[in-house]
């Protein structure tokens, strides 16, 4: 049978709350289910606000929002991301400003970001690649020193920490993805994490269309209206329903997805020790998640002719990040800062392997078998 790149995961009582999320007669957002979501991801992430959305991405426009972002302005970022990590800011009217990766965790750069900013800079945002944390202590420096807001992308960091401090839990804001693809899923959606109280009021305006409907149902005023932009971010209680099993369940679906994590890096060592392929970097205190396990390739030729052979033989593996300041849409709305080397080499040189919870050790050993058969010429 073929091996898809990612399952998304069963916690096994997702039926159940969804049943009592339509048994209940509430079904629009921010209902209960929504809270206790809410409670579970404050205990989590340590953050101190939550604010479950409809998606990562409007996670991200809310962050945009509430960094007061605007024609003119400057948001430093990683090129190797997702398209998400630019649009919100995009939308806005700002000017992503694309900077290099490290060459051992393909984070963002410190000192790139350091060097890109200017009077413009409103925000910057680091982007944790395969749940593995960015140097949040130097960026957090430079943010300071520049007046500038600090934005996690955390779409792949839940359940992942530095120094024992939570992803999400260290920006002004950060933005979670329960997208089907992620470790922890309801289909599609995502959440705020936030940090700042200052910010805390606001946000719950803008979550509810604009509106001080929270402040409402808390009996803060008689009636709600309109008091500033928003937009319709919450998902509905049916997605919530879903998702809280799946959080309910986050440390077992994490131990299982690093038991293959560790049987992939086991087996495939020798390959990185005779020089055939490079694998991922956890640096000293990073504490990660298992969200992806990729090998890098001598060469984007080598990339091509695997990802070719692995898919013909039944492996779904699949490369990453095409880099942003190269497509059309980062030409027209964004810039370079500097040359993005490691950027441009890392994208045409990696492949993920899949790697979902239920994945079974003997499927992680043919996956090996396979990709070793294919970086050898395909010996057998």
């Amino acid at each position: 049978m073929p091996i898809r790149f990612t399952v998304p995961p069963k916690a096994g009582k997702e039926i159940k709350y969804i049943k009592e999320a339509i048994d209940s007669g509430r079904l629009a957002g921010n209902g209960p289910f929504t809270k206790r979501c809410h409670d579970k991801l404050r205990q989590l992430t340590e953050a101190k606000k939550i604010l479950l959305t409809s998606s990562g991405t409007a996670a991200l426009e809310m962050a945009a929002i509430l960094c007061d972002i605007g024609s003119g302005d400057e948001v430093i970022m990683p090129s190797f991301t997702f398209v998400s990590t630019a649009n919100a800011f995009v939308l806005r009217g700002a000017t992503p400003v694309f900077v290099d990766i490290v060459s051992d965790t393909f984070n963002i750069d410190p000192a790139q970001v350091e060097d890109a900013v200017t009077s413009k800079t409103k925000a910057i945002v680091p982007v944790h690649y395969a749940g593995i944390g960015c140097d949040m202590d130097n960026l957090t420096q430079i943010a300071k020193k520049a007046g500038a807001r600090l934005v996690e992308d955390s779409a792949q960091g839940l359940m992942s920490s530095i120094a024992g401090r939570p992803l999400g839990s260290m920006g002004d804001l950060a933005a979670l993805s329960f997208h089907e693809t992620k470790n922890i899923t309801s289909g599609e959606s995502g959440a705020l994490l936030l940090n700042d109280p200052i910010l805390f009021e606001r946000a719950e305006i803008i979550w509810e269309k604009g509106t001080n409907r929270s402040k409402f149902f808390r009996g803060e005023v008689d009636k709600y209206t309109w008091v500033d932009i928003g937009s319709s971010y919450l998902p509905s209680e049916l997605q919530a329903a879903f998702l809280l099993a799946q959080l309910e369940s986050a440390e077992e679906i994490t131990a299982q997805r690093m038991a293959a994590w560790h049987r992939y890096r086991q087996n495939l060592l020798p390959l990185e020790q005779a020089g055939k392929l490079r694998l991922p970097v956890i640096p000293d205190g990073c504490r990660h998640n298992a969200h992806m396990f990729y090998i890098l390739l001598n060469s984007a030729e080598e990339q091509r002719k695997v990802l070719e052979g692995m898919n013909k033989r039944g492996v779904n593996a699949v490369f990453h990040y095409q880099p942003l300041h190269s497509a059309p849409a980062g030409r027209k709305y964004g810039r370079m800062h500097g040359k993005l080397k490691i950027t441009d080499a890392v994208s045409i040189r990696l492949i993920r392997l899949p790697l979902f919870s239920t994945i079974t050790v003997e499927q992680v050993d043919h996956i090996c078998t396979v990709l070793e058969q294919l970086i050898d010429g395909g010996k057998k």
